[in-house]
């Protein structure tokens, strides 16, 4: 499957049209869900013609990563403004999985897409890694950015303590998947994440 090209290729102009494109999808998507995110609605909405869209994101799916990937951005940028305070490292990690859960959990229908395309298959985003990073980051008080907003320190994922918050990762993700399936709330796991979490990160 094609992949759209990455924003940093992109004109300042081109980047602007990406992000309007984005952000009408967004809106689509919290009126009616995933099935309002019509690629020809989506293009209306956001005023370009429906071959600009598909140049920009060639499927519907690869149009959803997006959405969740600027949830992701926006995690990632309140995490760094506003660092978790908890006593323990592993309730600074529960912290930062939390928001995640709560900033997916305000377009479900968009989280239920994109676990299950990730499930199948369909589309590449690195969602465990980067929500790993961040919480490696967070956990080793590693949070400094550039001007660009990149992280100042490289993240060592060979490191045995990385490879522990991967697992913690993994556990929230299929945590996750029960909350989309009905079969959990937020509360229960968030209280199966602080266990994990206090049994995986004792050493740090």
């Amino acid at each position: 499957m094609a992949v759209q090209a990455p924003t940093g290729t992109l004109s300042r102009s081109q980047t602007q049209r990406r992000k309007r494109i984005v952000q009408t999808a967004a809106a689509l998507a919290v009126r009616g869900g995933v099935e309002a995110m019509q690629m020809r609605s989506v293009a209306e909405r956001a005023g370009v013609a429906l071959g600009t869209l598909y140049r920009y994101f060639p499927s519907k799916m690869d149009l959803v990563v997006a959405v969740v990937t600027e949830e992701l951005d926006l995690l990632e940028g309140g995490i760094v403004r506003r660092p978790p305070t908890a006593d323990t490292p592993a309730g600074r990690a529960v912290d930062v999985l939390l928001r995640a859960t709560r900033g997916l959990m305000r377009e479900p229908e968009l989280a239920d897409a994109l676990v299950r395309s990730l499930i199948m298959a369909e589309v590449k985003i690195e969602l465990d890694v980067r929500i790993s990073d961040l919480v490696w980051r967070v956990v080793t008080g590693a949070l400094d950015t550039d001007e660009e907003g990149h992280p100042v320190d490289p993240v060592d994922r060979h490191d045995e303590g990385y490879v522990l918050v991967g697992s913690l990762t993994s556990v929230w993700i299929f945590e996750l998947v029960e909350i989309l399936k009905g079969r959990r709330t937020v509360d229960e796991a968030e209280e199966r994440l602080h266990l994990t979490a206090e049994r995986l990160l004792a050493g740090f």
